[in-house]
């Protein structure tokens, strides 16, 4: 009897694949070829299940998320009841580029970006299913924090959460061409992070 083919397990195994190959290689280089040999499957194998490499790249954008999401998830299960505040620093020192698995997420990430700005098969298609994701978490862990009187009242969730993502992107950067070491970066995060939350006892141990 002919083996049952697990068709999303495939389409992992070929996204893993892109992964590894973008991640040594860098995204713009990486062909349905490339990807294929180091699936160990034929190109036509890949065609079949993504058609063009947009669809490829797309499928891999969405495959970095849930493995981020993973991520920050396996970080939280090691806090007994995180709170608010111990649920962004989670989020946001999960993006940083400190190990091998986070510095090919936060540099194929960014390819992404960038190809999606310039590749026009890219562009006209969403960047992610919900761009918004993290944004809207971030906004609810401040507001949930403001109405718990543990953070500050005053300021504004939803610009707090937008300025957060945007120094930890630029922080991740820094880290990838040397200018700065992690621990520095999570530094700077955890500062901006004490000026919002006005409690520190969900503040986790540093890392």
């Amino acid at each position: 009897m002919p083996k049952r083919v697990d068709h999303e397990e495939r389409r992992g195994q070929i996204a893993e694949a892109l992964v590894r190959v973008a991640g040594r290689r860098g995204l713009h280089a990486v062909g349905m070829r490339d990807v294929a040999a180091e699936a160990g499957v034929s190109l036509r194998l890949v065609q079949y299940y993504f058609g063009t490499k947009e669809k490829l790249l797309l499928y891999g954008l969405q495959h970095l998320t849930d493995r981020f999401t993973a991520r920050v998830g396996a970080r939280l299960r090691s806090r007994a009841a995180p709170g608010p505040r111990a649920t962004a620093e989670a989020l946001l020192l999960t993006s940083l580029p400190t190990d091998e698995e986070s510095r090919t997420f936060h540099l194929l990430y960014t390819s992404y970006a960038i190809l999606s700005v310039t590749d026009e098969a890219l562009a006209a298609q969403p960047f992610i299913d919900n761009p918004d994701a993290a944004e809207d978490a971030l906004t609810g862990l401040v507001r949930q924090a403001q109405e718990s009187g543990l953070a500050d009242p005053g300021v504004d969730a939803r610009t707090e959460a937008i300025g957060l993502l945007a120094m930890a992107a630029a922080m991740g950067t820094s880290i990838l061409v040397g200018q700065r070491q992690p621990e520095s970066a999570a530094g700077v995060l955890r500062h901006h992070l004490d000026r919002i939350f006005t409690s520190s006892g969900d503040r986790p141990p540093s890392t």
